[in-house]
């Protein structure tokens, strides 16, 4: 249960916060928590948030180095897809969702019927982010927003954190003690950040109340929300996954080229058994998170609200490929041949390699992101490479040489 709360948990925070952009680790912080903590309960009395409030969120919060040491964390998501996938759609998920989805069959038709975004979906972040609410993290909230908010890393990003969280107290959403998820601030049963809670949660059961850690009608409609709000298509598909050819032009895949399906059928891309996908004018990527010889998919436009919910590529085709699961899916083919898989030294050493060659990777961390693939994309391009932006021990040797 541990292991299985680490990696939701940390994953769907962590990677959301490392694509915003590397930052200095090694900087220093001046002045007292302390005195940091009374500028910002001034601060937030001026923006209207009650006296009673600031006292009984901020009275007495101390400095938790506990949060600045996950913070400091690299190398979160370097594992592969087929690893991340293997693990996080496990048959337990895959058990518990299916009764979830008859338990709250009701609730799912209201909340289908009003956001159009799929039950499945919504259960596949429900699963991902903290098994149904069983891990919802044992962090006190505003100690860890009042931490980050103070430390010299990102106070950009989590001092609004902590006023939003502020005001979902003010609100009434949640008392002080409630206030309890993961290391970076997220709550709740499908892990929403202060101000994700703020702007987008739901009072689904008629309450009174937006209550994202108890109340499961107001959990699957949030995630609905939120889900819509990032641009979901009603009706529309997300993830389906295809067989590619040994050969094709490789540098039209990935999720920032899109073209008619009837082009990527004339490309040889068929269903996983073989036979022919829709040949029409429906738009879509083709999606190789392992490269050409990996799983592969046809990602629509759907696929981008889970971009929007998560940056990691790893993630949120996990979450998408689980979401298929739901709906009836088979599991995943390993790919059409075997991958060469680099390490987690090996991918530092390729980062350093492109940032010498004057590529920007978004920081040596490991982590084969969408930086770092667009930057292997363009050297195998150069090179003559079947250029489908993931690096194998080949690439690594040539780029060794250059």
């Amino acid at each position: 249960m541990r292991s299985r709360r680490l990696i939701a948990t940390l994953t769907a925070i962590a990677a959301a916060l490392l694509a915003i952009g590397p930052a200095a680790a090694d900087c220093s912080n001046t002045g007292s928590f302390s005195g940091w903590l009374k500028g910002f309960e001034q601060e937030a009395l001026t923006q209207g948030i009650s006296r009673r409030v600031v006292s009984e969120a901020l009275d007495g919060l101390t400095f938790d180095p506990r949060v600045i040491h996950f913070d400091r964390r690299q190398g979160v998501f370097s594992q592969t897809f087929l690893e991340f996938s293997g693990r996080m759609v496990s048959g337990y998920r895959l058990r518990i969702g299916e009764k979830k989805l008859k338990q709250y069959a009701s609730v799912f038709d209201r909340v289908e019927k009003r956001f159009g975004v799929p039950r499945q979906v919504i259960t596949a972040f429900w699963a991902l982010e903290t098994d149904f609410g069983a891990n919802m993290g044992k962090f006190s909230t505003l100690r860890s927003l009042a931490t980050l908010a103070y430390d010299c890393r990102r106070p950009e990003i989590f001092r609004p954190q902590l006023m939003d969280a502020l005001r979902v107290l003010q609100r009434g959403d949640l008392p002080v003690s409630e206030m309890v998820g993961a290391w970076a601030g997220e709550v709740g049963q499908t892990q929403f950040l202060p101000s994700d809670y703020y702007a987008r949660a739901i009072d689904f059961d008629g309450d009174g109340r937006r209550d994202l850690r108890h109340s499961v009608p107001d959990v699957l409609a949030s995630t609905a929300n939120m889900l819509s709000e990032f641009g979901w298509h009603r009706g529309e598909p997300w993830l389906e996954e295809v067989r590619v050819p040994a050969r094709m032009d490789w540098k039209q895949a990935g999720i920032d080229k899109t073209h008619p399906r009837k082009f990527w059928a004339a490309e040889g891309v068929t269903r996983p058994d073989g036979r022919s996908i829709k040949a029409d004018g429906f738009p879509a990527s083709l999606l190789l998170p392992m490269g050409r010889n990996g799983p592969a998919f046809l990602a629509y436009a759907n696929f981008q609200p889970f971009l929007q919910w998560n940056q990691s590529l790893v993630y949120v085709t996990t979450a998408a490929y689980l979401a298929t699961r739901f709906a009836g899916a088979p599991k995943v083919s390993p790919g059409r041949a075997s991958v060469d898989n680099l390490s987690v030294a090996e991918i530092k050493e390729l980062q350093r390699l492109l940032e010498r060659d004057g590529y920007d990777v978004g920081g040596v961390d490991g982590t084969i992101g969408s930086s770092t693939r667009a930057a292997v994309k363009a050297v195998q391009i150069k090179l003559g490479l079947p250029a489908d932006a993931y690096p194998d021990k080949e690439f690594l040797q040539r780029l060794r040489t250059m």
